[in-house]
């Protein structure tokens, strides 16, 4: 994805009054703004799609003084969603892959102000940001109130736990890098406890660790394939008591009938028979009642030993959203249109996971995909233009592209759909693992361009033949 070059002349604005309708609601009175002023656009949420857009939008109108652009978000680095499960197993370092926002918005002409979404005052038109404190709770940033004319949203999702008892307690989300960084550190410290004798012994008599993985979406199941490969490195770099296959046992626990439900029957089953071959214990039909700080517990009865617990079950949209004052569904996320606006307020738009987005194709919505959130992100920064440009907003349409799932150093696979290929075709191997990888390259490219993104893969390229394949620190 490249940025659009070049200035352009822009209408301002129509402006907000009391009695007209748009979009299911009426339009809400603008905050006053000097003569003159720029256009003030503000994206919260910093994700794959929020920064994506942010960056598109400093580029054009932010460079050449048509708006003004801000990112809010509470942490103060990005780092690409999907990579988590990397981190928790240590196959990534996080260090080397995150950005940090404020660079960014130096480098693409947007303002960054870290802070977490506490309310919207829609007849002001202003945004709440939470305090920033750092890690002794001393004050960084008070409170704040940004004022807004555009406002979007993209705070993305949560981990959702179902009310099921001890797993908020004793099972560990991979929502953030602080949760993938404390996972891997227990993990080493549980191989490290059964090497030397300090842990818990098998049926067998041999020291034995078990992580339990609740949920076989593809967070859990490309997480399992990790730890298989972990297991191997550390064995590889001192604790050579433990078998990283016999004494390190990995459990997927899934509800449903089958692992991957959201994927084709064809990408679920060969995932599984791949899985096996890796000695990953897959569960299925297995509603989880309770989590133990040792144990995970099933309706049916069954007591899964785990030394450590990850919970990758379920997302819901974050509770903020059900404050705000918007329609918003089940789920908790904001109802949009078509435009991607939001039903009771036009000057407010949502998209990625938190965005509850028709897609009319299916009847259904638009899945919690990257995939969608990148083009949703494509979509606003045309259809933000639009808006500043007095012109009618075009309607987004969701393409869906296949899905695939990677195993790490093992495999990959998936599906290619649609107007890819012209129809389905699953693949794996080495030609999924190319394409599994192309898209993490294609966020760095809608981030740094293409030269920054060259760089970026040989930096990471030399990087890694000089660092041992796991953290171990």
């Amino acid at each position: 994805m490249s940025n659009t070059q070049g200035k352009e002349e822009s209408a301002p604005t129509p402006a907000s009054t009391d009695t007209s309708i748009i979009a299911g609601g009426p339009q809400p009175i603008a905050a006053p703004r000097a003569a003159g002023a720029l256009h003030r656009i503000i994206v919260v949420g910093g994700g794959a799609g929020g920064l994506e857009l942010v960056t598109r939008l400093g580029d054009k109108l932010g460079k050449s003084r048509q708006a003004q652009v801000t990112l809010v978000d509470r942490s103060p680095t990005h780092i690409w969603k999907p990579l988590l499960h990397e981190v928790a197993a240590g196959s990534m370092d996080p260090n080397t892959h995150q950005l940090e926002y404020v660079a960014q918005a130096r480098w693409h002409h947007f303002e960054f102000q870290q802070g977490e979404l506490t309310g919207i005052d829609r007849a002001r038109k202003v945004v709440h940001v939470a305090a920033c404190v750092d890690q002794d709770g001393d004050e960084l940033l008070p409170a704040r109130e940004l004022p807004y004319d555009t406002l979007v949203l993209a705070i993305g999702c949560v981990t959702h736990f179902f009310s099921v008892p001890g797993a908020a307690e004793h099972a560990i989300a991979l929502d953030t890098v602080a949760q993938a960084e404390r996972f891997r550190r227990k993990l080493i410290a549980a191989c490290v406890r059964a090497q030397n004798g300090k842990g818990r012994m098998g049926e067998d008599g041999r020291p034995r660790v078990d992580v339990a993985i609740i949920g076989a979406g593809a967070t859990g199941v490309e997480l399992s394939a990790e730890l298989r490969n972990t297991a191997h490195v550390l064995n590889a770099y001192g604790l050579h008591q433990l078998d990283p296959r016999r004494d390190v046992r990995i459990h997927v626990i899934e509800a449903g009938p089958r692992i991957l439900p959201a994927l084709s029957e064809r990408v679920s089953a060969e995932t599984t028979k791949l899985l096996r071959k890796l000695d990953v214990d897959v569960f299925t039909g297995e509603r989880v009642t309770e989590v133990t700080h040792d144990a995970v517990l099933t309706a049916s009865g069954k007591h899964i030993d785990a030394d450590l617990t990850v919970w990758a079950a379920g997302i819901t949209a974050p509770g903020v959203l059900r404050t705000l004052g918007l329609p918003v569904s089940k789920m908790g996320q904001i109802v949009v249109g078509a435009t991607l606006q939001s039903e009771a307020d036009p000057d407010i738009f949502a998209f990625g996971d938190c965005a509850a987005a028709p897609w009319t194709e299916k009847q259904t919505t638009v899945p919690p995909r990257a995939q969608a959130a990148h083009q949703q992100a494509t979509f606003l920064y045309d259809a933000i233009r639009a808006r500043l440009a007095g012109k009618p907003l075009p309607e987004f349409g969701f393409k869906d592209f296949g899905s695939l799932v990677s195993l790490g150093h093992f495999s990959a696979v998936g599906s290619l759909m649609g107007g890819l290929i012209g129809g389905s075709m699953f693949i794996e191997g080495l030609m999924a693992r190319f394409m599994y990888t192309s898209l993490y390259r294609m966020h760095v490219l809608a981030l740094h361009g293409a030269i920054g993104m060259g760089l970026d893969t040989v930096t990471h390229w030399l990087r890694s033949k000089t660092s041992p394949r796991v953290k171990l620190h």
